[in-house]
């Protein structure tokens, strides 16, 4: 999903800032004309990209788009719930249908009527679940389990899945599908991406952001990204950490430009002490005793740390 850049894109999904979707390549563009196309639609959607890529969050932009936006978006994870819960846990049960959970509970289904239920990784949900949820699509009409009575499905069904190189969990049913390459098949969107989760993170943490030096923005292209979009923002929150609001440079993003040293971790670890320390004694005005309450440490333990950074409090009096 490569191809040449575009003006940045930054359409909001919902009301908060963390839900915009951010790109500037035609990829992304592509997929953002399909979500905004299907979310016109109550078919079924599948999502297909590897971990990390962001397919959760453009589910959410479509149910925000879509005439459902005001009802729940309920979402349900076949890796986070037990093979023998996961009917439980989308179709819902009758008091005493499970023994261990003799309590009537009220599926996802129900939960998402009038809205939107997300199936996280659907192609791990076992057969006879699947087979039960195929025919809920097809007949518009769900049971609970242990009870023989049906209910309407008023549900907007969606599911995500790693690739599609096998069938499709929906079958033969109509249903949507929307694939998102990884991070970097569509590099025209790190820069962009990295700036957003820098204002997100930084309003979070209550710091002003900076910017990225031409060394961190050199890295941050360079970078492979195995772990996609959910990797480029763990990196960057944790860099303004280490940055202690000054401009991001490639070693607080644990990161190199090619040729460059790569820090050891005990170098690392230096740098962040020295960041972490200046950042605070620059906020609380070379007060000790403030700086370590915000640290959260005592105050004795704090003063050793300030004196293996060799950084000097009285220059922020």
């Amino acid at each position: 999903m490569s191809g040449e850049a575009t003006s940045v894109i930054d359409r909001p999904a919902g009301r908060r800032r963390s839900d915009r979707v951010v790109g500037a390549g035609r990829a992304t563009q592509e997929v953002v004309d399909q979500a905004i196309a299907v979310s016109r639609s109550d078919r079924p959607l599948l999502i297909a990209g590897p971990e990390g890529v962001g397919k959760k969050h453009v589910a959410r932009a479509i149910h925000d788009w879509s005439n459902r936006k005001n009802a729940p978006f309920v979402v349900v994870s076949c890796t986070a719930v037990s093979d023998t819960l996961l009917g439980r846990e989308i179709f819902g049960c009758s008091e005493s249908a499970h023994p261990s959970l003799p309590e009537e509970y009220a599926g996802a289904l129900m939960r998402a009527a009038g809205g939107t239920l997300l199936i996280e990784a659907i192609d791990r949900l076992p057969a006879s679940v699947c087979e039960q949820l195929l025919k809920t699509i097809a007949d518009g009409r769900f049971q609970r389990e242990g009870d023989g009575a049906s209910a309407p499905l008023r549900t907007r069904l969606m599911a995500t899945v790693r690739d599609t190189s096998e069938r499709s969990p929906f079958g033969d049913l109509p249903h949507h599908v929307i694939r998102i390459g990884r991070l970097t098949e569509r590099r025209e969107d790190i820069l962009p991406l990295a700036a957003h989760f820098l204002g997100l993170f930084a309003e979070e943490l209550a710091v002003k952001p900076v910017g990225f030096t031409a060394d961190a923005r050199n890295a941050l292209l360079g970078e492979e990204w195995p772990g996609n979009v959910r990797e480029l923002a763990e990196r960057v929150r944790q860099a303004i950490k280490l940055s202690g609001g000054g401009a991001i440079s490639a070693e607080a993003l644990l990161l190199a430009a090619d040729g460059e040293h790569v820090p050891s971790f005990k170098e690392a670890k230096r740098a962040f002490e020295t960041r972490y320390v200046t950042g605070l004694l620059r906020r609380c005005g070379g007060n000790i005793s403030r700086a370590a309450r915000l640290a959260k440490k005592d105050r004795k333990d704090f003063y050793d740390v300030i004196r293996r950074t060799g950084v000097d409090p009285a220059e922020f009096r």
